[in-house]
Order: structure tokens, then sequence, then C-alpha cells
């Protein structure tokens, strides 16, 4: 890359600092044209900015990285001036009348990558801490910005390597005084590390999870209470409650914290048979969210005697016997024995009374932390880890299954490796490059 960027790091807006960003060739001389001789690399120096006519324009705290000791392996610098919007208009016009070209989103940091200084897999951190709401994000994003995905690839790699060396020795030296079994012994290093990527896919939904937000739906009969306890468990009127049956009609989400992990609570369309074509789509949606959702939470109008709407459950689900404060109707009974015969745990509660919605916010908090708490942070965290990693997956399971035909098996062994290898970007296409940066904000 021959251009230089700059960039605004701190949001728009007034504030006590801003940051202005630039990395590039000609970053050095944009810095002595505004801030006059450089100071000395990596040491914060308060100096007077002018723009191209002399004019002051802040006096600012200025840093010199001189490359490739520097975020981007590049020649880069900082300037921290005051937050106001004029001051920082003023200092963007002035970089660019120096010829310098405004960044764009995840520019920094694809420099970075693209010069050695993080793999893809450290990059995609950078973005996930940038995008943290909760601990447990923070601290997700922060192991993979250390290197943990990168350091099981090269791991995992290095096995590949192992294997294939044996393979190949088979295939290309069959005549010299090489062991006879010698591509057998390469069937325990792949099932070992069949092993290691099975382990690797299996986490990667806690941690998309933990990215995205662990997801419950409350589904059930119209008016069984699912507004009033959305509205309580969020604490405020997310949806609207009213006796009318029907009332919602489409997925109303609200963002939550649980136990320092990020939750998606829905509340759904009431379930029952609609000539309503407007409540029937809402009804549609309402099953398909319950479906894809981590936990659904059957919410029973207690009180009432008609017989319990059923929806979708799975093992290990809720099952919510509200209004228990107005007595128990047949739908109560009717639920009670739905829910033993499929595994669903059982809670009565009032959707009025603060110590019953904090019982019910406390139960959620263990389910939260039972599925997405572990022993060690997941090694992989997005759709794209798992489906190269299920890739890698196929290739070596087939690769054991290929005894009779060594050259295949090879091949299969190497296009694992390649499937890995873009993992981290050492092998990897310009538009999935550019699918992972363009998520980035401006000045990172």
């Amino acid at each position: 890359m021959t251009d230089t960027i700059f960039a605004p790091a701190t949001a728009a807006g007034r504030s006590a600092v801003a940051v202005v960003r630039l990395s590039g060739p000609a970053t050095g001389a944009a810095l002595k044209a505004l801030a006059g001789k450089l100071p000395r690399p990596r040491e914060a120096v308060l100096r007077t900015l002018r723009d191209g006519d002399g004019r002051a324009l802040d006096q600012a705290l200025v840093l010199w990285f001189e490359g490739p000791a520097s975020y981007t392996g590049e020649d880069a610098a900082e300037f921290h001036v005051h937050g106001g919007p004029a001051v920082v208009a003023g200092l963007l016009e002035a970089i660019a009348a120096q010829g310098l070209r405004l960044a764009e989103p995840g520019e920094f940091t694809r420099r970075a990558f693209e010069n050695g200084k993080l793999d893809l897999a450290q990059a995609e951190g950078v973005a996930d801490l940038i995008e943290a709401e909760t601990e447990a994000q923070a601290r997700q994003a922060l192991d993979q910005l250390g290197g943990a995905l990168g350091q099981a690839q090269t791991r995992w790699r290095d096995g590949l390597i192992e294997a294939l060396a044996m393979f190949e020795a088979a295939v290309d030296f069959p005549d010299e005084e090489v062991p006879a079994d010698v591509a057998a012994r390469a069937r325990p290093a792949l099932q070992s590390l069949i092993a290691e990527l099975e382990h690797a896919v299996a986490g990667v939904k806690r941690g998309e999870r933990v990215r995205e937000g662990f997801r419950v739906a409350l589904v059930g009969a119209p008016n069984a209470g699912k507004s009033t306890i959305l509205n309580a468990l969020a604490g405020r009127e997310a949806a609207i409650v009213t006796a009318t049956p029907g009332t919602t009609r489409d997925v109303i989400e609200v963002p939550m914290r649980l136990a320092g992990y990020k939750a998606l609570l829905a509340d759904t369309a009431g379930l029952r048979d609609t000539h309503d074509e407007i409540e029937a789509e809402g009804v549609r949606r309402a099953r398909a969210w319950a479906d894809e959702a981590d936990l659904r939470i059957w919410v029973v109008d207690g009180a009432s005697d008609a017989a319990a709407t059923v929806p979708a459950l799975h093992p290990h689900d809720l099952c919510l016997i509200n209004k228990a404060d107005l007595g128990q109707g047949a739908e109560t009974g009717h639920a009670l024995v739905e829910a033993r015969a499929l595994n669903v745990e059982v809670l009565r509660l009032s959707a009025w009374k603060p110590d019953d919605i904090s019982a019910l916010e406390k139960a959620l908090e263990q389910r939260v932390v039972d599925a997405l708490a572990g022993a060690e942070p997941p090694t992989a965290t997005r759709l794209r880890h798992r489906e190269l990693l299920s890739e890698a997956l196929e290739r070596l399971n087939r690769a054991l299954a290929l005894d009779d035909d060594l050259e295949l098996a090879a091949e299969d062994v190497r296009l694992a490796g390649r499937a890995l290898d873009r993992i981290t970007g050492r092998i990897d296409p310009e538009d999935v490059l550019d699918r992972v940066f363009s998520s980035f904000c401006i000045g990172k």
C-alpha cells in the first residue's frame, strides 16, 4: 500500500478529547507540516497544530510511531486534540490538504493484518472487543485477540504436516527403505486431530451465543401473560399489555444482561388458530423464532379452564404457570401433565409480584450460565470458523477412509490444511477479507 490514510478514532460529537490517527508512508511528512519536527517515537509531546496557511488549529498531544513498531506495521501517528466538533473538523481538513485519504472502515486493522501484526482471527477479536457489551463478550474477544485461535490452528497444522509426511513418504518412496506401515502410522495423528476439531466445532455455537446473545422465547396462548412477564424482566414497558387477545402480533426482542452475558428475550404472538391474516403471520413468526431459540418459556394461564395450547418444546425448557395468585384452573393440570411428559421444569408465579419475577430471573441466569460458561473459552466463535473447521473435518474423515488410495488421502489432508489456514487468513480470497473488515468502524 502506497497511500497514507487518516480517520478520527473516537466517536463523533463533543468530548473532552478526540483522537485522529494516520498511517502510511507520508505520515511523517504530514506530521511535520502540522506539528513541526517529529517527536521521538512513542513519546507524547504537546504541540501547536497549524494548517497550511499557518493558522493555529489547537494545542494537542502528538505521538509518532515509526514502522514497523506500530499497530499497522507502517509509519503511524496520533493527534489527541480537544473534542469540539470545530476543532476536529479543522484538523481533518488540514490533514486532507496534505494529500492523505480518509480511511475505509477497518482499514487500519486490515493493514495490521496484511503487515503481519495480527492474523485474521485476531482482527475479528478486535472487532468483537469494540462491539462488546458484556463482561463475557469482552473476555472472549480478548482471548481471541490474544491469539488463542491462531495458536490452536498452528498446533492443528503441525499435526497435519506430520500425517501428510507419512502419506507422502509411502506414495513418493515406495521402493526406498521406508517402513511398510508408514501410512498406517498417520492414522493416530489424524484421529487425534479430528477429536480436537470436533471439540472446537462443538464450542462454536457457545462462542456465537456469547457474541450475539442467548435467545429466550416467551411462547403460549393469547392472554397468558407473556407481555407482562417481558415488561417485568426488562424493567420497562417494552410490549403493549391489554385484555384483548392477539394484541402482540410480531416478535418483540428486548436485549438483557443475565449473569454477565447478553441475552435476547422475545415476546411472541399468542399461539392459536386464527383467520386474521396479520395475526396468522405473527403466529408463524412466533413459532419460527421459538424454534431457533436457545430456551423456550411456555407461559400458561394457570387460572384458565381452557385446554393448554402446547408449543413445540425441547427438554430442559421452562413452563411458567402464571396468575398463580388467582386460583388454579383446569389449564394448570393440563400443563403439568404435558410438562412432565416433555421433561420440562415447572415454575409457578404471578407476573405482578416482584419476588416471583426475581426468582424467574435467577432461574434464567442459571440457564444462561449452564449453557455459556465453561472451563475454558471456546476456541472458535464465528460461523466462518465453523464452516472452515467442518470442511477440514470432512476432508480428514475422508482421508481416514481411503486406506487403499494413499494419493487421494494425502490430497484430502492437504485440502484440510488449506481450510484451517483460511481461519487465520494465511490463505484467504479477497472477498472474504473485504467482508470481515467492512464490519469495522472507521478509524480502527
